[in-house]
């Protein structure tokens, strides 16, 4: 295998760019913005402006990755924390007891976090970042995908390639290039939940005891907020609001909004903070799922992934690390060659997704505000949760279950453990 063609250098079209390393002498990593050199915004992420995180799960992946990573990043100013010794989580109204869970994370701005991915795999071999270049199309010869089509400062180029990957994010183009030549088309899963979210960043006048507080909303209040500690004595305040219930982005009412959710010292610490950027909105209208997995016909040579295949509800932080857990099962498809790539990668890229795309569905469901089918199983599971979450106040078993199932270290079904489900069916009490 020779020549590999991403598109798209978001996180992830570098996730997957790594996944080629080893197995294709050029890899070629293409994007319409200018690419910074430094930890910068670019315009084709405009929710980059908001509160991100890699979750645990994620954190792992990339430093088998790009070992030292995250060390890297906290040497430079990214923020570790232990959870949940150093976060504060509200869910459905109940504040989760600190537990020792054994699992730590890092807190940055998602542009210094891209940035570090992107220098390390800009370092990698046979790696090159193209930026300023317009996607026109795939060159498709005897049913396979040979190239792409790209405009770089107004003149065409084809870029030829033994695999094209569409990474470019919910807007990516593989679904409509599918129809173009006739083949089916991936039918989609869709969950509105009309979504806004308003983010600044500040510089709190005294210290803050934790380095993140995280409220989720709750049913006849579809809002929430995070507060969290970033690089160089940043923190960021993320403000969302679901199913057309919007935070403002006027001073006086972004304050007020934030009362609805936030415990009176976070009112306290960001009304009395430096505002150092302006209020910044960005619009999520649903989670979308395309269903490349169940395709019969695909052609060759072509991939999709990351954002392009599932959309995530970014009020839960997963689309990165899922694109991180893609990246990992793309590598052990391409172990195996490239035949029948596709398949075989898509069907991986499903069980990564399922669980992740149901622990989605439950907790939009789980507000009467969103609109969906609820089936009995899922009602009965959403009942189940909710008493995890009062449990988890004063049940570390608990706290701890939920925290690395959430953090995507285990599957769902963990908090259905014998141990789990005894402590949340008795109320938490002590089991001997």
């Amino acid at each position: 295998m020779t020549d590999a063609v991403v598109l798209g250098a978001s996180m992830g079209g570098l996730l997957a760019a790594r996944a080629l390393v080893g197995f294709y002498d050029r890899i070629t990593v293409v994007d319409r913005d200018p690419l910074p050199a430094d930890a910068g915004h670019r315009r084709g992420v405009p929710q980059a402006r908001h509160f991100h995180t890699i979750l645990l799960r994620g954190k792992e992946a990339l430093d088998d990755m790009f070992p030292g990573l995250t060390g890297d990043l906290v040497a430079e100013g990214a923020i570790p924390v232990g959870f949940n010794a150093d976060a504060r989580f509200v869910l459905a109204g109940h504040t989760m007891v600190r537990a020792v869970t054994g699992a730590s994370d890092i807190q940055a701005t998602r542009p210094m976090l891209e940035g570090a991915v992107r220098a390390r795999l800009a370092d990698l071999p046979g790696v090159k970042l193209v930026p300023g270049c317009d996607v026109l199309g795939p060159i498709v010869e005897h049913g396979r995908v040979t190239g792409v089509k790209v405009s770089r400062d107004g003149t065409e180029e084809v870029l030829r390639a033994d695999l094209v990957i569409d990474a470019m994010g919910r807007s990516g183009r593989a679904r409509s290039w599918l129809e173009s030549l006739g083949l089916p088309t991936p039918a989609e899963d869709r969950i509105d939940v009309n979504m806004v979210y308003a983010s600044r960043l500040v510089r709190p006048a005294t210290p803050f005891p934790d380095k993140l507080v995280l409220v989720g909303p709750v049913p006849g209040r579809p809002t929430g907020f995070a507060f969290a500690a970033q690089e160089h004595g940043q923190w960021m305040v993320t403000q969302v609001g679901m199913a057309g219930d919007h935070p403002p982005t006027d001073e006086s009412g972004y304050l007020a909004f934030l009362k609805r959710s936030a415990p009176p010292d976070v009112q306290d610490a960001v009304a009395a903070s430096e505002p150092l950027t302006e209020i910044r909105t960005h619009r999520f209208p649903a989670s979308l799922r395309r269903r490349y997995e169940r395709l019969r016909r695909f052609p060759p040579g072509l991939l999709v992934f990351g954002d392009a295949m599932c959309s995530f509800n970014p009020i839960y932080g997963q689309g990165m690390t899922v694109a991180a857990m893609e990246s990992e099962a793309l590598r052990k498809c391409l172990r195996d060659g490239d035949t029948d790539l596709a398949r075989r990668f898509f069907r991986a890229a499903g069980k990564i997704i399922d669980p992740v795309w149901q622990l989605n569905a439950l907790g939009d469901l789980a507000l009467p505000e969103i609109v969906g089918h609820r089936s009995v199983a899922t009602k009965a599971l959403n009942r189940y949760v909710a008493r995890l979450q009062r449990v988890a106040e004063h049940d570390p078993v608990a706290a701890t279950a939920f925290i690395r199932t959430i953090g995507l270290l285990q599957p769902p079904s963990a908090i259905l453990r014998p141990d789990v489900l005894a402590r949340v069916v008795m109320g938490g009490r002590r089991h001997t």
